[in-house]
């Protein structure tokens, strides 16, 4: 048996098909090692049908600014993100708000627009002046971003409570 001859080497598939499934196969590796750095390891969050999300959202931060606005401190902290649970705890957040209530009045939510990759602004009104908050949906629920949403409240947060108290025209 000698070497296969030029005829018999292109009737045999097997060398370049199997090099062209290697091929083939280091590519959707490299897609999915790419996908996975994206993601931070995590699947990508399913938001359902845009209305009924946007309608979950409206509700949440309905809630949210009620909690708020009446001075259920905690209840409206718990829609804080990590990032805004970073800015301030929430006992120190509920102590601030106790001491040196500022209650902004009741809001009327105007619509919530999704941004991507999980991000999403709501936009409401107070007082005839118009605001916007940035949500985010994690692990099943709406999360409320401080920080991208209020970065004045952050600042003041981080104050010491007599700046705090003061900047807000508080007498404690």
């Amino acid at each position: 048996m000698g070497a296969p001859s030029g005829r018999e080497m292109r009737n045999d598939r097997r060398g370049p098909r199997t090099a062209r499934y290697a091929s083939l196969a280091g590519a959707l590796a490299l897609v999915v090692a790419i996908v996975v750095v994206a993601t931070g390891g995590r699947a990508p969050e399913h938001h359902g049908r845009e209305p009924e999300t946007a309608a979950r959202l409206r509700a949440d931060a309905t809630t949210f600014n009620a909690d708020y606005a009446s001075g259920r401190d905690a209840a409206a902290y718990s829609y804080f993100d990590a990032a805004s649970r970073r800015v301030i705890s929430e006992s120190a957040y509920v102590r601030r708000h106790r001491l040196c209530p500022d209650p902004p009045g009741q809001s009327t939510i105007l619509g919530a627009t999704r941004l991507g990759r999980g991000w999403w602004t709501v936009t409401y009104r107070i007082s005839g002046t118009d605001l916007v908050d940035y949500w985010v949906y994690r692990d099943g629920r709406f999360e409320f971003d401080l920080p991208r949403s209020n970065p004045s409240a952050v600042t003041l947060y981080e104050e010491p409570f007599a700046q705090y108290a003061r900047a807000l025209g508080c007498d404690v």
